[in-house]
């Protein structure tokens, strides 16, 4: 305490120095509850002329406030800024106070703020990184859906750290503070709450939840403040955190475990981890491998902040213990670790950048064989994303085995703090691709064939419908070849990828496959006016005719072109066989065998005959009519012109489905 906060609290009234030093002893404490009440009542009573011991004493409100999950620490926090608080230190708590309150234009500010004074540090870097994230999480959430899960919530209590017993997953076990206690009962030193205990639930045929039950004696848990649990692979074993908070106690954090004897847990027994009793172990996880544990300490010799360590249990000690590294574990909190079958680690962390608050992460291990002994394994860390993580805290996750659904913790939308948990499920993702199988003239082809092809194995085989429908049903992240073919129809492939899907989606695929020995007409092919010359807009119409001259690698072709009756007869049919080999020397250009393309021009000798998909779209068109000069002038102006665009064309048609030798 400084010589102006000492000569400050001189100028206070006896009452509010009185309860300042009680404070402070609870603030040291560690009892964050009953300090931060009377922080509230003596702030203000402190004169603004005494701004230092405001500014301390709303610094140590707001850690109060922090601790304790409610979101008023910003506004505590802003009012020490305001009374000009000595440490630095108030900007990056005020950056994490407003990240956690979504206020993330601001947050930004104060890590900029405070990265002027350590620009290095680890959790202002972070931060910082986490509120420029948020945008991108926000516009592209998981596929998960979350809901708070009523069956076990309970207002204004803590309902906390889910898991699951066993492998039918019909027993959930959780942390909770929802009972009445007897009385006489001390309450937890933090929060002056009812301590939490650990309870279970199960699940009927009907998939309803039963009402929670204590799963250890009340002789043994009477004075102990328990906090999550984790099971053995077979469920047999339990182990759990325990907080004495007995006055007479000087223990601090501690690991117990228990063992199912018939229908009853058997008395738990604490292991031992470190010499030192001061340490704090918490957090418990158990590898697939049921000899392996991870914990949550705040032993020397970590990155800082609260550590996921690792061990081997060797009855009711832990050997070989070491810490996870900076690729896990930061200067701020790493908590709540939970193994999956495969050995994903999932964890929470407010020093990774994230949404605020706690956020769940996933680390897969990935195994180095050549590295040394203590650098084999490399973890790659992710931030589980929107909507899973909120602003506020999110841990305790745990997994229905290898399904992606199961409960998790929250406090979202809790001004104060309390923790809820929530379901969570990745609905499966189905990915289909549907359409028609249509000919040239968009008539749907019954009984047509359509193969797919992935490049994971997958080879399907479909007949369309009456309608020339079909549907198939593909994974994500499959690159497809299909092909469409018919009997008396040439062959159309295409290519589709459900690459990058993270929900069901459904992809339309018409596949048009062109009638072999009738002529069809090309769509897209355009030439200079009164010339011969491929304009540029005709790509896509050649790389069609191409792609599908490699698709039936079999045929041989006429390309046939026609112009209108306006000019000179002998123009006309010069001009038609002109056009009509310019594609021809385009296709060969592009590596189609000459032998297998015949050009010809008409001129005008061969008017269009109107069919009926022509005729639905222009009605003054009478069906099966040839469009001859004679015709075309018995029309309207505006329609004479239709019919002459209609009569230029170029088309193609089958010769022969074999190459002559």
């Amino acid at each position: 305490m400084t010589l102006v906060v000492v000569f400050q609290l001189l100028m206070v009234g006896c009452g509010v120095k009185s309860r300042l030093a009680t404070a402070d002893k609870k603030f040291e404490a560690g009892e964050y509850a009953g300090a931060a009440e009377l922080y509230t009542r003596a702030y203000s009573k402190i004169s603004s002329k005494t701004p230092e011991l405001r500014a301390r004493v709303a610094y140590n409100q707001a850690e109060c406030l922090r601790k304790l999950n409610y979101t008023r620490a910003e506004m505590m926090y802003n009012r020490a800024v305001r009374s000009k608080y000595q440490d630095s230190i108030v900007y990056l708590k005020l950056a994490h106070a407003q990240h956690r309150n979504a206020k993330y234009g601001e947050a930004a500010k104060n890590y900029n703020i405070y990265l002027e004074y350590d620009s290095t540090n680890v959790l202002a870097k972070n931060g910082l990184l986490g509120t420029q994230l948020v945008a991108s999480w926000k516009a592209e959430p998981t596929g998960y859906v979350v809901k708070r899960e009523n069956a076990f919530y309970a207002r204004n209590k803590h309902v906390y750290s889910p898991t699951f017993q066993g492998s039918d997953y019909d027993q959930l076990y959780f942390t909770s503070n929802n009972f009445r206690p007897k009385k006489g009962a001390v309450n937890n030193a933090v929060t002056n709450l009812p301590n939490s205990n650990i309870v279970f639930v199960k699940k009927d045929a009907k998939g309803k939840w039963s009402k929670p039950e204590p799963t250890l004696s009340e002789e043994f848990t009477d004075g102990n403040e328990l906090g999550n649990c984790a099971f053995s692979p077979d469920g047999k074993t339990i182990y759990f955190s325990l907080a004495p908070q007995k006055e007479d106690s000087d223990a601090s954090v501690e690991i117990y475990t228990s063992s199912r004897a018939g229908g009853d847990w058997t008395a738990p027994q604490k292991i031992t981890f470190f010499k030192d009793s001061s340490i704090a172990i918490a957090h418990p996880a158990i590898a697939p491998d049921g000899k392996t544990i991870y914990f949550v300490s705040d032993a020397p010799n970590g990155e800082g902040g609260k550590d996921i360590w690792k061990g081997i249990l060797e009855g009711a000690t832990c050997k070989y213990i070491e810490n996870l590294g900076p690729q896990i574990n930061t200067p701020g909190d790493e908590m709540f670790p939970y193994v999956r079958a495969d050995g994903t680690l999932y964890f929470s962390s407010d020093g990774h950048p994230g949404v605020g608050g706690l956020d769940i992460f996933k680390a897969v291990p990935v195994v180095k064989e050549d590295a040394e002994e203590d650098e084999k394994t490399e973890w790659t860390v992710t931030n589980m994303g929107m909507p899973v993580n909120s602003n506020q805290d999110d841990f305790g996750i745990a997994f229905e085995g290898d399904k992606e659904k199961g409960f998790f913790s929250s406090n979202r939308g809790q001004t104060r703090g309390f923790d809820a948990i929530w379901s969570f499920e990745l609905p499966e993702t189905e990915v289909l691709v549907e359409g028609k199988v249509l000919d040239d003239k968009l008539n749907p082809i019954p009984d047509a064939t359509v193969r797919l092809i992935s490049n994971t194995g997958k080879n399907i085989r479909v007949v369309t419908k009456k309608d020339g429908s079909y549907r198939i049903k593909i994974d994500k992240d499959m690159d497809c070849v299909m092909l469409g073919t018919a009997r008396g129809f040439l062959n159309k492939k295409t290519e589709l990828s459900s690459r990058g899907v993270n929900k069901s989606e459904t992809f339309t695929v018409d596949l048009v496959l062109p009638a072999v020995f009738r002529p069809v007409q090309l769509e897209n092919i355009f030439f200079e006016f009164a010339r011969w010359d491929l304009t540029p807009e005709s790509e896509k119409g050649l790389q069609e005719l191409h792609t599908m001259l490699t698709d039936n690698p079999n045929i041989v072709i006429e390309i046939s072109a026609h112009t209108d009756y306006k000019g000179d007869d002998d123009f006309n049919l010069d001009l038609s066989n002109k056009r009509a080999k310019s594609v021809v020397d385009y296709l060969i250009a592009a590596g189609i065998a000459k032998d297998r393309l015949v050009s010809v021009g008409h001129g005008e000798d061969k008017p269009f005959v109107v069919d009926e998909s022509l005729h639905k779209t222009y009605p003054f068109l009478p069906l099966d009519t040839a469009l001859t000069e004679e015709f075309i002038l018995s029309l309207e102006p505006d329609e004479q012109e239709i019919a002459n665009q209609i009569n230029r064309r170029t088309e193609f048609k089958v010769l022969r489905m074999r190459l002559r030798r």
